[in-house]
């Protein structure tokens, strides 16, 4: 029985201290404190989390609205074309392989730090995902379609328009769900370049103790929560009718 009772309460502690951690890292959000080097520095609160957490999906979001703007164009256009395979495909996969911390050291040395630095670096890592399903999606429209609309008179930029884009736009806005995630867990890295996001909490231990690290951590996991909800509603929106009832007798 002393045993059994010793197991239970074994397993308790570690139970008990990781929801202390969550205790302390809610109560850094909500309530502000002297840093950890103290010297009258407050830090945490609502006001300064807010900000933090409102940069850093700014900072996201005009990187994937760059990215969408180049790679979404550039896949519609090989797509119809049924050329570019190696570019869209094996080349947006390579990218995927590429270091942002690597890309950011790099555009240091050219462009300098701050918005652009960190913009350019997050549009890299948007840009293959969305490319790369733009592409696959437009090729897989049904051909039978495309043939029709082109017996009705319609030319490369209407077929593309009324019948690729919007049979195509499912997949397409899966890879734009990809990118903005990608983008927003990866956007804490702009605090290494002069621009205040979350990730000045996470690589800032000293300053802003365990509660702040985890602080961090869980802002960045929900807004990348908030951000995956939004395009998938965006993404239900978008989808044709048709497509959604074909898609639902199939599971059917």
């Amino acid at each position: 029985m002393a045993a059994s009772e010793a197991c239970v309460s074994g397993h308790l502690l570690p139970l008990a201290s990781v929801l202390d951690s969550f205790r302390g890292a809610f109560d850094f959000m909500l309530h502000q404190r002297d840093s950890v080097t103290g010297g009258g520095v407050q830090v945490g609160g609502l006001s300064a989390v807010g900000h933090l957490a409102w940069t850093q999906l700014w900072v996201s979001a005009l990187a994937l609205g760059v990215s969408f703007a180049i790679a979404l164009p550039a896949g519609l256009i090989l797509g119809h074309r049924g050329k570019g395979e190696f570019l869209a495909v094996g080349l947006g996969n390579a990218a995927r392989a590429i270091p942002e911390l690597g890309v950011i050291a790099f555009l240091v040395a050219f462009v300098g730090v701050g918005l652009r630095n960190v913009t350019i670096a997050l549009m890299i890592l948007g840009i293959p995902p969305i490319l790369t399903n733009t592409f696959v999606a437009i090729r897989q429209v049904d051909r039978g379609a495309v043939d029709a609309a082109r017996g009705m008179g319609m030319r490369g930029a209407q077929i593309v328009a009324r019948v690729e884009l919007p049979l195509a736009a499912p997949t397409i806005m899966t890879g734009v769900r990809t990118a903005a995630i990608n983008i927003v867990a990866t956007a804490t890295i702009a605090s290494l370049v002069g621009v205040a996001t979350l990730g000045k909490l996470i690589l800032g231990q000293d300053t802003y103790g365990v509660d702040g690290v985890l602080a961090g951590a869980i802002l960045v996991a929900l807004l990348a929560l908030m951000v995956e909800l939004g395009l998938s509603a965006v993404q239900r929106l978008i989808t044709p009718r048709g497509l959604r009832l074909q898609r639902s007798a199939s599971r059917a």
